[in-house]
């Protein structure tokens, strides 16, 4: 919307345009009638004023610009002739301040600020500074001692390394990685070792006084309560006060339950609680090879092991002192050494079973000089040793096993066999059908050949065992069977 005034003319007092009343307040003065048209743009001196009208002198007015642009080429449109101009002072207060208004050039910029609009709701939740410091929780309150605990450790550690280098204790490393021992070293309980651990324990060292000093020897436990099995020429001349020394070197007294000289087998007791018996093999289950080893005290080296095989089975023995008892036994040879201090020490074979009782030795020395091993040592098989201890503790004696003939005379061991010289009306050999005469070849397959091999091989045997005996009688070879006895003594 326009009030025709065109603005960018200046210098002219704008005219009331024509119609009823009075032109608006504030209207432009109109120029004077007949005046011409304005100049062109180009005549300077014409710019800015109408022809035939006086220029307006002085400064402008606030009801009139002072020029108008040069390039204005619109002319005001004149008020009618009847028309008197309005004055400045009648100007309309609309334009009082127009040339104050910013906005009186429409082809000014404009810009329109509009508020922001405030939207109300929930506030944000409230964010956490993860920078900000906390309380502590208990999780660093446990943290905080170990970690210097772990520190002062670690300070420890180097600090005695670095004085142990300093000091020359870590200064050379002696002997290479370790590695893996080998299967003879890992003592399985079926090896040498093994076996020496386990049986050792029950074997103990037997002294007994005489009237000649202190007799020494070896023995094993062979039940819970005490009893010990040893040779009867250890105990034998003594004055009846023996102790026993245990594997772990405390020691008790000991008393003499029975012995039998014969079966060179004798029994002492040690009131003791606590002892662990040995196990009982078989002997008659032996064949030649199997590894055995022998215990016992040899020269007072108490706990001393050697180690060997069964050389022979069944190798009858006739032992005994001058004037002393003669002792008969169809023995287990070994090559394990066995020195004096041996005797009644265990054989145990290669499961940690006694299957012996180690007796006596063969030796080149001559008679009266100390003997020492050269690989010919002598046991009692178990199996009687157990039989005559049995009977020693339940009756105080040993039965003794015969077979109800007596043998020897001239030429008893001619051809090949033991003759007989006397057979007992009521004994075995007579049962079975043996006479005066007849000479026995074998027994239970076991060639004779001497006289003390058929004594040493029946007392073996327990009372009431069943042999085969083989004999020949003149050019007659025949075969019997023969129910042995014990002896009536």
């Amino acid at each position: 919307m326009t009030d025709g005034w065109d603005w960018r003319r200046g210098g002219e007092t704008p005219a009331a345009p024509s119609g009823a009343g009075t032109p608006p307040a504030g209207s432009p003065t109109a120029p004077a009638a007949g005046s011409a048209p304005a100049a062109s743009p180009g005549n300077a001196s014409t710019a800015g004023s109408l022809p035939g009208a006086t220029p307006v002198a002085g400064p402008p007015t606030a009801a009139q610009p002072a020029t108008w642009p040069a390039s204005t080429t619109q002319q005001p449109a004149t008020w009618p002739a009847s028309t008197t101009p309005p004055s400045p002072a009648a100007a309309s207060p609309w334009w009082s301040d127009a040339l104050a208004d910013p906005w009186r050039d429409p082809a000014a910029p404009a810009a329109v600020v509009v508020p922001g609009v405030v939207v109300t709701g929930t506030e944000p939740e409230p964010v956490t500074d993860p920078d900000a410091p906390g309380r502590p929780t208990l999780r660093h309150l446990l943290l905080i001692p170990m970690i210097t605990a772990l520190l002062a450790g670690t300070l420890g550690g180097a600090l005695g390394y670095a004085f142990a280098v300093r000091g020359g204790a870590a200064g050379t490393v002696l002997g290479g990685e370790p590695a893996q021992a080998p299967a003879l070293a890992q003592r399985k309980p079926e090896s040498l070792a093994g076996v020496a651990e386990r049986v050792l324990p029950s074997v103990v060292t037997v002294r007994v006084s005489s009237l000649g000093g202190t007799s020494e020897g070896s023995g094993f436990i062979a039940s819970a309560d005490g009893h010990v099995i040893t040779n009867d020429h250890v105990v034998a001349g003594g004055s009846g006060k023996a102790s026993v020394i245990f594997n772990d070197g405390t020691s008790a007294p000991a008393t003499l339950v029975g012995q039998d000289p014969e079966s060179d087998i004798a029994v002492i007791k040690v009131s003791r609680t606590g002892l662990r018996p040995v196990e009982f093999g078989d002997s008659d289950a032996l064949a030649v090879g199997d590894p055995v080893l022998a215990m016992g005290s040899p020269l007072s080296l108490a706990n001393t092991v050697t180690a060997g095989i069964v050389s022979a089975l069944d190798r009858t023995m006739q032992a005994g002192e001058p004037g002393g008892p003669v002792r008969y036994y169809a023995a287990i040879q070994t090559d394990a050494a066995v020195n004096h201090g041996n005797s009644g020490g265990p054989l145990v074979d290669g499961a940690g079973r006694v299957v012996g009782v180690n007796s006596t030795i063969k030796s080149l020395v001559a008679e009266g000089q100390e003997a020492g091993n050269i690989g010919l040592a002598f046991a009692i098989p178990i199996n009687q040793a157990k039989r005559v201890t049995q009977d020693i503790i339940g009756t105080g004696k040993a039965r003794r096993t015969v077979i109800g003939a007596q043998v020897g005379g001239p030429g008893a061991g001619a051809g090949g066999g033991v003759r007989l010289a006397a057979v007992e009306p009521s004994g075995p050999a007579a049962g079975a059908g043996l006479r005066v005469g007849d000479v026995i070849t074998k027994l239970n397959g076991r060639p004779m050949t001497e006289p003390t091999d058929l004594i040493a091989l029946v007392r073996k045997f327990a009372p009431g065992s069943v042999v085969t005996v083989e004999f020949r009688r003149g050019a007659d070879r025949q075969n019997t069977s023969v129910t042995l006895a014990a002896d009536a003594k």
